[in-house]
């Protein structure tokens, strides 16, 4: 099985009037004020995942900071779902900072979405507001044995839109807060990963960690896919493109050339995320 673990789409009226909801807010604004930053829609991923051989694929929205906004979006991610069952698995997605955040995750968990992602706050990185403000849709997970998807971005390096000021010890204290939670951190977490070469109590922190391979031709050399296997095992390696800013073709072609196994190469593209998610082959 080949599946993405981290696609994004959305709404027709959306993609159709993006200006309109610039206002309130500002990382919207930041990622999509230039017209070459694509959005897609359901079809047309389905359409890139036919191109391309894929499967299926995790999908999820923006997150807003607006409550009208994440509801919105997350209506057309329940739709998506609904229409594709056999293609998309669909996530809730919002700024941990919007009001009745975990109201809704109660209510799409409850509808039939599969877990919470991409959860971000550009503007501050994990801060301890942040991380506070995130311990109730934990808990609203944590009962559902849902997965939580978060953004994560390496602290150094060129600056980019979406590149929010994060150090490790933020992404390390969201880690350590929530032990027993599954979480994927997006991109690679920003690194973090090679700390699981300490001796002490970083490799068992990270034991319900998984790390998404989402911009990665963009970010660090092919060697990525052989050092992280190294250090944390292929098994905690889930591919994912952050489409439409990538498709899949780009990443088939870095792994397939990756100094890995084929068994290793089976478990990032796909089997990991049919195991995390509980889907029966």
């Amino acid at each position: 099985m080949i599946l993405d673990f981290h696609t994004h789409i959305f709404p027709k009226k959306m993609r159709d009037a993006r200006e309109d909801l610039f206002s309130g807010e500002r990382a919207f604004k930041t990622l999509y004020d230039s017209s070459n930053a694509r959005l897609a829609g359901a079809e047309d991923l389905i359409a890139a995942m036919d191109q391309d051989g894929v499967e299926r694929s995790v999908v999820f929205g923006f997150p807003w900071e607006r409550q009208d906004n994440y509801r919105r979006h997350n209506d057309y991610i329940l739709d998506s779902v609904k229409r594709f069952p056999d293609r998309l698995i669909g996530f809730c997605c919002f700024s941990p900072l919007s009001p009745g955040a975990a109201r809704e995750t109660e209510r799409c968990l409850g509808q039939g979405l599969s877990g919470a992602g991409e959860l971000a706050v550009y503007g501050s990185g994990l801060s301890a507001r942040v991380l506070g403000c995130l311990s109730e849709v934990m808990a609203v997970c944590a009962g559902k044995n849902a997965p939580v998807l978060i953004h994560t971005n390496e602290p150094v390096g060129h600056k980019y839109p979406g590149k929010a000021p994060m150090g490790l010890g933020q992404i390390y204290r969201l880690i350590m807060a929530y032990p027993s939670q599954p979480i994927i951190l997006a991109h690679w977490g920003g690194g973090i990963f090679f700390y699981s070469l300490m001796k002490k109590e970083v490799g068992e922190a990270m034991k319900n960690v998984w790390f998404d391979t989402a911009a990665a031709p963009f970010l660090y050399r092919n060697d990525i896919y052989r050092i992280a296997s190294e250090i944390i095992g292929p098994e905690k390696i889930l591919f994912g493109t952050d489409y439409p800013l990538l498709k899949a073709r780009r990443y088939m072609t870095d792994i397939s050339s990756a100094d890995i196994n084929q068994a290793a190469r089976d478990a990032i593209m796909g089997e990991n995320a049919r195991a995390l998610l509980g889907i029966i082959p």
